[in-house]
């Protein structure tokens, strides 16, 4: 600025000189004629020229001033100009802070808004937990669905129910089927129906179950009065048992180890998904009828089992309590061989019988004499007896060698339920090979004709111990179609010694022409379809059947029998006549004596499903006739001693919840079963046959 104005001082200055020289330098313009007038003197050149540079130093002089103005007011706008730019730049950091502080806010403001916004529904979700927590809890107190003691929540459940059933040929059975003894054609029962009613299948559960921090302990109980005690009966109180079904204890981990034992569902039962104890896991038959359906694989009995669950997949093993079922046929001349008891009075088992049966066979005849009608002296054979009591045990129990061990593993992939399993069993007897049925009832004796020992043993006397292992297996798959409105199963077992295991418990054992264990080679099969078509009405049909094999020792030479000796008159001196079994005068007058004598050996039934059992009255028409043994009733005439072959069912019923929700589950149920009983066929190829219609009706009400 300061270099601007000296530029134009000098440009003035420049200007005034060059005009000042130009005037100077120009001739004077010619005067004017015009009256004389005095004028003033002229200024000199000189006074000119200090009149000017005075002129002129005065306006350098106004100039510098000028100058200094703007320059001092240069620098105040410099001044103010950094002030400015000093504002500014505070006054940017203090809007872009500003703004930053608006963005916060705004921010903040919507933190705000959300976080009100959650406290509002914090508040509404609070005061519907709260609203719930208050129902729940007026629920809890009014209706509780569970109580709780000491950290332990125990769950109460069961039914009670009013079933009947109607049986067109009868078995004597009550509600549950007995499959193994639905009678042959021709027999009494067969000719009659039968109809029960009662509420013996009424139930009571309890649950028990609290957490620790590293799993779950669990205790379960569950009983009906489906049990039969020593004086229970029907003649007006019908004052039966209160039956244990399932009774166990359990310890789970938080992975899925549990650890159980108890009275339980065999390991070898089906279950819906996994290994479970829970009676409502486990895939038993819908069926009122509380023996189910021919077919189905199960037990309940003691067992220690530990498994693993996982996802997809479970695996357990268990060591299950034994019992043999022990059915032979024992005509011939079988050794003596030690298997089970009833029960001791000095343990906890039942030792009562229910009825003990004189058996008496003629094993010889001696002399009597008398006198004949025309006055001679006559020997007559008078019979020698044994008698031998036979009682019927109310329960067998067989003397055994270890438990049952069963082993399974499960697969619940997305489409259905898988499993598989073995068994195996073992069992032990002592043989005594020297006691034999014909040796107890005429060993020791002479026959009169041949002079031979009769009935020797089959060996030296002694025993020895006879150990057996059996088992086998199975599996099974159920699967839901249509989201589980429709579910299809089947399930089959195989294998030696497992009749017990099957629904009908045909037998596991039957005995050898040596007295030894022989297992009979068992086999059940069921399949099942399931129809849901509401979440009320649930439809089922089921059919399944058991078979035991036939294990014929009757055929052996060794399985042979004397049978009753025939009485026969034999001289007392040598050669004086032929034994006979019709003595003349004269050969009484030659003196002898009366003995006995035994015919040939014959084959005799040994075993199970003998072809030489005699089953002459299994299809007969024959007239009935009184049996003073076991029975206080009446049987065909004949003999028809057929033993199951295999036991058939086909069932079918529904289930309809007329009412279920808080106040439990109020049930209608009904159930048809066409049973089929088949007999093996025995001497001269007949064999036996029974067939059952059955019908069942419940209602029950659920405790919810």
């Amino acid at each position: 600025m300061k270099s601007q104005m000296k530029m134009v001082v000098a440009a003035l200055l420049a200007a005034s000189l060059v005009g000042s020289n130009a005037y100077a330098g120009d001739p004077p313009a010619p005067a004017k004629k015009h009256a004389t007038k005095k004028q003033p003197p002229k200024p000199t050149v000189e006074e000119q020229i200090n009149a000017l540079r005075q002129e002129f130093q005065g306006q350098i002089d106004s100039l510098k001033t000028d100058l200094a103005t703007k320059d001092a007011q240069l620098k105040q706008a410099q001044q103010s100009a950094a002030d400015a730019q000093a504002a500014a730049a505070k006054a940017e950091a203090d809007a872009t802070s500003q703004q930053q502080a608006t963005s916060e806010n705004a921010a903040a403001v919507t933190t705000l808004q959300t976080t009100v916004t959650d406290l509002k529904a914090n508040s509404v979700s609070l005061a519907t937990t709260v609203s719930d927590e208050t129902a729940n809890l007026k629920k809890a107190i009014n209706n509780p669905s569970a109580l709780h003691y000491k950290g332990i929540t125990l769950t109460p459940g069961g039914y009670v129910a009013g079933e009947t059933v109607w049986r067109s040929k009868a078995t004597g059975g009550d509600i549950p089927t007995a499959f193994s003894a639905i009678p042959y054609e021709h027999a009494d029962a067969y000719s009659l129906s039968e109809f029960y009613g009662d509420a013996r299948q009424s139930r009571v559960t309890l649950m028990a179950e609290g957490k620790t921090n590293w799993g779950t302990l669990r205790g379960y109980y569950e009983a009906d009065w489906l049990g039969t005690g020593i004086s229970s009966n029907n003649n007006q109180s019908n004052s039966y048992v209160l039956r244990q079904r399932v009774i166990w204890g359990q310890a789970e981990t938080n992975n899925h180890w549990a650890f159980t034992g108890g009275q339980l569902w065999s390991l070898a039962t089906e279950d819906k998904k996994g290994i479970s104890n829970l009676s409502g896991d486990i895939m038993t038959p819908q069926t009122i009828d509380p023996n189910y359906v021919t077919g189905f694989v199960w037990t309940r009995q003691y067992g220690f089992r530990v498994t693993k669950t996982g996802k997809y997949a479970a695996f357990g093993i268990a060591a299950e309590n034994p019992q043999l079922i022990y059915t032979a046929s024992l005509a011939g001349n079988t050794p003596y061989a030690v298997i089970g008891s009833q029960g001791n009075n000095g343990g906890n088992f039942n030792a009562g019988i229910n009825a003990c049966t004189p058996a008496t066979s003629i094993v010889n005849y001696t002399n009597q004499t008398e006198i004949d009608n025309v006055g001679n002296k006559i020997q007559v054979a008078v019979p020698v007896y044994k008698t031998v009591n036979g009682c019927a045990n109310i329960a067998n129990l067989s003397f055994n060698e270890a438990p049952d061990v069963i082993a399974k593993l499960a697969l619940d992939p997305k489409f259905g339920h898988f499993e598989m399993f073995g068994i195996a069993r073992f069992a032990h007897q002592t043989v005594y090979p020297g006691e034999t049925t014909d040796r107890n009832l005429y060993g020791g004796l002479t026959d009169s004709v041949t002079g031979a020992t009769v009935a020797p043993a089959l060996t030296t006397a002694g025993s020895y111990n006879n150990n057996v292992t059996m088992g086998g297996g199975g599996a099974s798959f159920r699967i839901g179609f249509s989201g589980n409105k429709v579910i299809v199963g089947a399930k089959g077992m195989y294998g030696s010694g497992l009749g017990r295991y099957g629904n009908t418990t045909l037998a596991d054992l039957t005995s050898d022409s040596y007295g030894q264990f022989s297992p009979i080679h068992n086999l059940s099969g069921l399949a099942t379809v399931e129809i849901n078509p509401t979440p009320r009405l649930a439809i089922y049909l089921n059919y399944g059947g058991d078979y035991a094999s036939r294990d014929d020792w009757g055929i052996a030479g060794t399985t042979t029998s004397l049978g009753g000796p025939a009485a026969v008159f034999c001289p007392t001196t040598a050669g004086a006549f032929t034994c006979t079994k019709t003595p003349t005068a004269a050969n009484f007058a030659e003196g002898g004596k009366w003995g006995a004598t035994w015919s040939t050996p014959s084959n005799a039934a040994v075993g199970y499903g003998s072809r030489l059992l005699s089953n002459s009255g299994c299809n007969s028409n024959s007239n009935p006739g009184y049996n003073g043994g076991a029975s206080t009733g009446f049987v065909p005439g004949g003999s028809c001693g057929d033993q199951s072959r295999d036991v058939q069912e086909i069932t079918g019923g529904w289930w309809y919840d007329i009412y279920k929700g808080d106040r439990g589950r109020f049930r209608q149920g009904f159930q048809y079963g066409y049973a089929v009983r088949e007999g093996w066929s025995g001497a001269s190829g007949i064999g036996a046959k029974g067939i059952d219609n059955m019908f069942w009706t419940s209602l029950r009400y659920y405790l919810p």
